[in-house]
C-alpha cells in the first residue's frame, strides 16, 4: 500500500470532480435532560452523492462543502429555535421545555430543516435517577481501526465502511450488560471526523451496541490534540450522574481519562483501557483496568457493581462471576 499521504491525495483526486447533490443537514445524536436538550450538526450546501464505490463514499463525506449563513429551524418535542450556521457549516441550539413542563424521558427524534432539506435525529432523554454515563472512544476501542499503523488507519478510514469495519470482539455485550441495575446513558466522544457520524451510527446499530450521543471530531488545526477533553467536560458539567470512561491504549485515552479523573475529584466510578499497543509503560495505566478480552473488563465490572452478574455470565460464559465472587 502507498504511503498514506500520497494514498489520500491520490484519492481526493478521484472525486475532485465528483456530482453532488442538493444540500443536506447533518446532525448528531445527543443525550439531554429533562430541562434541556443541545441539539448539534452542520448544514452542507452540496450533500454528497452515494458514489459507486466504499471509497468514494467516504471521500465524498469528507469533502462535501459546508454551508455558512443557512438559516436552521430545529425543533424537539413542541419547541423551535432558528439559528444560523457558522463558516463551518455547524450550528448548535439549547432546547428547553415550556415553563413549568420538561421533556419527557427516553428517545425521540429532533429535526432540523434548511432550505431545499431536512433531518431527523435521535435525542435521549436521561432520567435524572440514571446511574451514571459510559464515556466511550470509538477507535480501537469499538472499532478495529489499528490507529497505531498509519497504514492500517488509512485503510479503515477509506476503504471500510459500516459493514466492513470489523468490531471489537466482546464490546457489545460488555455494554449490554452494564446496569446497576438501572441502564447507563452512553456518549462517544472519539477523533472521528462529525462527517462519519451516519457510517457510525450504522455500524454501531449493526454490532447491537446501545444508543448513543456522539461528540466526534471537527477536523481542523484547532482539534489535532486536546479535543476529547472539552466534549467530556461538557458531559460532565451537563450531567450530575457519575462517569465510566471506556478506551484504549494505543493513542491518549489513559491520559486523557487521566486528566479528568483529576478534575472531577469523585466522579470517575472506573476506567477501562483496551490494550491496542503501546502498553509496555504501566504507569499509564495507574488505578485503570487494563484488558485484552471484553470478558475481562466485565469481570471486573461485575465486582465493581457496575454489571449484572447474570448477563455477564450469559454473553461471557467462560469467566463470568456470579456475584460476590472475588475477580483478580
Amino acid at each position: 500500500m502507498p504511503s498514506p499521504a500520497r494514498f489520500l491525495a491520490s484519492a481526493l483526486l478521484l472525486v475532485s470532480s465528483s456530482a453532488l447533490a442538493g444540500p443536506a443537514v447533518l446532525l448528531f445524536p445527543s443525550l439531554g435532560r429533562p430541562s434541556g436538550v443541545v441539539v448539534q450538526g452542520r448544514v452542507l450546501k452540496e450533500a454528497p452523492s452515494r458514489g459507486s464505490s466504499v471509497l468514494s463514499r467516504n471521500l465524498r463525506r469528507l469533502t462535501a462543502p459546508n454551508w455558512e449563513g443557512a438559516k436552521v429551524e430545529v425543533s424537539f418535542q413542541g419547541i423551535t429555535a432558528t439559528v444560523t450556521s457558522g463558516h463551518d457549516g455547524n450550528f448548535e441550539v439549547n432546547l428547553q421545555p415550556r415553563e413549568g413542563s420538561s421533556f419527557p424521558t427516553g428517545i425521540a427524534l429532533a429535526e432540523a430543516k434548511v432550505t431545499g432539506a431536512s433531518a431527523q435525529v435521535r435525542v435521549e432523554v436521561v432520567p435524572d435517577t440514571t446511574p451514571f454515563l459510559v464515556i466511550s472512544d470509538f477507535d480501537d476501542t469499538l472499532a478495529v481501526t489499528q490507529v497505531i499503523k498509519p497504514a492500517k488507519l488509512m485503510e479503515s478510514a477509506f476503504l471500510k465502511d459500516s459493514d466492513t469495519q470489523a468490531v471489537v470482539p466482546g464490546m457489545s455485550a460488555f455494554y449490554g450488560c452494564l446496569k446497576t441495575p438501572g441502564v447507563p446513558a452512553f456518549a462517544l466522544v472519539s477523533g472521528s471526523p462529525v462527517q462519519f457520524v451516519p457510517r457510525i451510527h450504522s455500524f454501531l446499530t449493526r454490532n447491537a451496541f446501545p444508543s448513543f450521543g456522539m461528540y466526534l471530531r471537527d477536523l481542523g488545526p484547532d482539534t489535532l490534540s486536546n479535543y476529547k477533553q472539552p466534549a467530556i467536560r461538557k458531559l460532565l458539567s451537563q450531567f450530575s450522574q457519575p462517569v465510566v470512561l471506556v478506551g484504549d491504549s494505543g493513542e491518549k485515552d489513559p491520559e486523557v481519562y487521566e486528566q479528568i479523573r483529576e478534575e472531577f475529584p469523585g466522579r470517575v466510578k472506573a476506567i477501562y483501557i483496551r490494550d491496542a499497543g503501546h502498553s509496555e509503560d504501566s504507569e499509564r495505566f495507574t488505578d485503570m483496568v487494563l484488558f485484552k478480552d471484553a470478558r475481562e473488563a466485565a469481570a471486573h465490572a461485575v465486582k465493581s457493581g457496575l454489571a449484572d452478574a447474570a448477563c455477564v455470565a450469559a454473553a461471557f460464559p467462560a469467566a463470568a462471576p456470579t456475584a460476590g465472587q472475588t475477580v483478580p
